[in-house]
């Protein structure tokens, strides 16, 4: 069947919470030694991995783990001990996780205005489906792309994460397309790859640093598009 919407996950698919020096200046252990480069990394892979517990949680944080992307209050207090647990101090936990919910902080792609734009005057409906527990669309609305998207399907807002089937087929619902008709783009075989379960048609995308994924969504979606037509 042929596809007619394109639906995009947030993290490590369209936008990155990239790292910013100046976040760890001042970060130290409780020891008061500085994080180096590798634990710096591993910090914030722990705090925008997609899927998999992180850490080794007490059993008081598991069902916080489970439903942090369905309740803000759940989602601050699990990840608050991800990076006490890390070795974070708490003041300073609290700062990260400040900056992590904070659309402001969130990088898109290089080609993620592109993908957009593009789709958008092909006549294919897009959607975002994002497990989440704040709110993203000041993200778009930043980057000035929240005009090529139909649909935001954020699971604090729904009550449903990926890859419950019923996250899919209510964004499909939606764009007014069969799920067969929808092209799921994501980084998670996991959350994301969930779609192929409703009928969708899925691509992977590696969730690198900006820097290092000028064409991601370029090399997902460029079948659908005319090659000439992209930059």
């Amino acid at each position: 069947m042929t596809v007619r919407s394109v639906i995009f996950d947030f993290s490590g698919t369209l936008f990155r919470l990239e790292e910013d020096e100046s976040w760890f200046g001042d970060l130290t252990d409780r020891g008061g030694r500085p994080f180096d480069l590798a634990e710096q990394a591993e910090v914030m892979r722990r705090m925008t991995a997609p899927s998999g517990q992180v850490v080794e949680l007490g059993a008081e944080y598991v069902d916080a783990w489970e439903n942090r992307d369905l309740d803000p209050v759940e989602h601050r207090k699990v990840y608050l001990e991800v990076l006490r647990s890390s070795g974070v101090p708490g003041d300073q936990a609290a700062a990260l996780y400040a900056r992590l919910i904070d659309p402001d902080q969130w990088t898109p792609y290089p080609d993620t205005a592109e993908v957009l734009r593009r789709l958008h005057e092909a006549d294919y409906r897009i959607g975002v489906i994002s497990n989440i527990a704040f709110d993203i669309r000041p993200a778009f609305e930043r980057a000035g792309i929240t005009r090529y998207v139909e649909v935001f399907t954020l699971s604090y807002l729904e009550g449903v994460i990926k890859p419950d089937p019923k996250i899919f087929l209510r964004t499909c619902e939606r764009l007014g397309v069969a799920p067969e008709e929808a092209l799921m783009v994501g980084d998670s075989r996991e959350a994301d790859g969930g779609a192929d379960a409703v009928g969708c048609q899925v691509a992977i995308v590696d969730p690198l640093p900006t820097a290092q994924r000028p064409t991601g969504l370029l090399d997902a979606v460029g079948h659908l598009l005319n090659p000439t037509t992209l930059s």
